[in-house]
């Protein structure tokens, strides 16, 4: 019960925050913009508290799971010169980027702060090279650091990935400085295989995605199936035994016990395989200091905006299924998850970046679809009909929710 009511709070007060933060950004821009409003709410449903101000009234409602602001003007006629409606296009436009923009803002802030909190990044100087590999087969040795490769600077281990992804095991042209001095060097780096299976599981082996076209998919293992075996070894609930037992040399054709139900099912399959390349070394920490913490923020926080815009890419190119989105159900069962008080912030700023960047997506009923309206206004140097704009923001809003039940179907699918 307890932890029923602890995962409950913690919904409540993440996705409280995020909404209020949103919220607040349309409005604290709108009484900049000189718009006037009526009323400023925090959640849905029934008041339960609510003060008058000169002109706005601030209320906090029962349901705190959402909240608005009721600007003069905005879905209705108006004769009020402050209307939402008689604003100039570039001030409606601040109004509407203000919510998003601020959330963005706010994971950023957050996620920078967490990162350069935490430590430092992996620095470009070798700490030591691994048997085997090209670095040592190449002659690179201890205290050496890596300047660039195929023309691109590297200064974390991060650019040093990148630079040996790209190569796709070509050589690559490298420059290091040992001792002060430069030198450069031809490196082909070293290929290894991997075995894939395509399922990808949480903590407690559950399998939460099965990748399409993988061999598991074409042999029938889905998504919440939970894995208790590997070869007829047991593995009792644990992700790295799991993936040991996958990883074993020698083994060509694997079979994959999982529980379905209340039935357990032996699935044979043969594992595909990935080629990776790499140089082969170990990178030293950098130095502990403000700086190196601050450049780590950077770093981290820079890819952390990346990858989220990376996401929503795929979504659009179809390389990531609607079937993979998550939505209220699945992230609400995310954050009662969270462990301590890091992870419930880095969660926070994820979903705070996600809801930021979606709301920019030129749909109608978000943010962005309303941006699209306003400028469509303007080439235009003429307002849309009312009833028309009321109809295309009517359709969007069918089709989010229409996705929004599709979403939540597998979120329950997933977690039950």
């Amino acid at each position: 019960m307890i932890t029923l009511l602890i995962s409950a709070i913690k919904i409540i007060v993440l996705l409280g925050v995020l909404i209020t933060i949103h919220e607040l950004g349309h409005f604290i821009v709108a009484k900049l913009c000189k718009v006037k409003v009526n009323e400023f709410a925090i959640g849905f449903g029934p008041a339960i508290w609510h003060r008058q101000g000169k002109e706005t009234k601030y209320t906090l409602r029962l349901i705190p799971l959402g909240g608005y602001n009721s600007m003069e003007g905005e879905d209705e006629e108006s004769d009020d010169e402050r209307s939402f409606a008689k604003a100039s296009i570039p001030r409606r436009m601040a109004i509407v980027l203000a919510g998003a923009t601020v959330n963005i803002i706010f994971a950023i802030v957050v996620y920078f702060i967490l990162v350069a909190s935490s430590g430092t990044y992996i620095s470009n100087e070798i700490e030591g090279t691994l048997d085997g590999y090209a670095a040592q087969n190449i002659g690179l040795q201890a205290g050496d650091k890596l300047i660039e490769g195929n023309g691109k600077t590297i200064k974390s281990k991060k650019d040093l990935n990148e630079v040996v992804s790209k190569s796709e095991g070509n050589i690559i042209k490298m420059k290091i400085e040992r001792n002060g001095e430069i030198l450069e060097y031809d490196i082909k780096p070293s290929e290894v295989q991997s075995k894939v299976t395509g399922i990808y599981l949480d903590e407690k082996c559950k399998i939460i995605a099965v990748e399409k076209g993988s061999s598991s998919e074409n042999h029938g293992i889905q998504a919440n199936d939970i894995l208790v075996k590997v070869n007829g070894i047991e593995i009792n609930g644990n992700r790295n035994n799991a993936l040991q037992e996958i990883n074993k040399d020698g083994i060509n054709t694997m079979t994959l016990t999982v529980k379905r139900g209340n039935d357990e099912i032996a699935i044979e399959l043969t594992p595909d395989y990935v080629t990776s390349y790499y140089l082969g070394v170990n990178l030293k920490q950098a130095e502990d200091n403000f700086i190196n913490r601050v450049i780590n923020g950077g770093m981290e926080t820079q890819n952390f905006l990346i990858s989220i815009v990376d996401n929503i890419k795929q979504l659009f190119t179809g390389n990531v299924g609607v079937d993979q989105m998550m939505g209220p159900v699945g992230i609400s069962e995310v954050v009662a998850k969270t462990d301590g008080l890091r992870e419930f912030f880095e969660m926070m700023a994820l979903i705070s970046l996600s809801l930021g960047v979606t709301n920019l997506l030129p749909i109608p009923a978000l943010d962005g679809g309303k941006i699209l309206i306003l400028l469509i206004e303007a080439i235009r140097r003429k307002p849309m009909k009312q009833q028309t704009e009321v109809n295309i923001q009517l359709m969007g809003f069918s089709i989010l929710i229409a996705l929004a039940l599709y979403v939540t179907y597998n979120d329950v699918l997933r977690i039950f």
